[in-house]
Parts: structure tokens; sequence; C-alpha cells
């Protein structure tokens, strides 16, 4: 009984899966409502998800706020990152970032600049 159902569920699908298009599509207005709808929906959605994360990106700005003074002193030691090397992790949990010779740099100009990772 099982596989004589299932036969005839497999025959008729695609004839349903052929059905018109409705003859009268909806009217214009219930369209815009319901876009006007799922904007409003999508706003509630936006200002609920800032409301979280809004005390958080205070937070940030004010520690980057605090950091600023030291980042830019790093900033000025480091001059261009591309004199330097990718960072080493020791052993010990130590990370080294060495900087680059300057036969390294050189050679790095010759080859067209790019570091292959």
């Amino acid at each position: 009984m099982k596989h004589v159902f299932l036969a005839l569920l497999l025959l008729t699908a695609p004839a349903l899966a052929q059905t018109e298009p409705p003859a009268n599509p909806p009217p214009a207005e219930d369209l815009e409502q319901g876009l006007s709808l799922m904007e409003q929906g999508a706003q509630m959605l936006l200002r609920h998800m800032m409301g979280k994360v809004e005390p958080s990106l205070q937070e940030m700005t004010e520690a980057l706020k605090q950091a600023q003074p030291q980042l830019l002193k790093l900033l000025a030691m480091v001059d261009d990152i591309r004199n330097f090397h990718a960072p080493e992790v020791l052993e010990n949990g130590d990370i080294l970032i060495r900087r680059k010779t300057p036969a390294e740099l050189r050679l790095e100009e010759l080859q067209g600049g790019e570091t292959e990772l």
C-alpha cells in the first residue's frame, strides 16, 4: 500500500509543479504595505542590535583614546611595516618581529617587492 501511495505521489508531483500563477495578482498597495512593514521590522531589528553593541563601541572608543599616544610612538618607531619580517613566536611565548637588513630590502625591490608567504 505504501508503494502505491508513493507512486501516485511521484506521478502527480510534476502536474502540481506546473500550476499557473494566480490570475489576480495582489494589488500594488498591498505590496507596498508589505514592503513598508518589512522596512519597519528591519529598522526595529537594527535599532535593537545597535542598542546591544553601542556600550561596547563606547568602551572601544575610550580604550583607543587612552592608547593613542603609545600607538603613535610605536608607529614612529616602525616607520614602514614592509621593513620587517613576519612575527615569530618563541617557545616561551615571546613574539619577535625582526627588522629586514638593507640587503634583504634591496633584494625585494629587485624581485618586485612581493614577499612569498
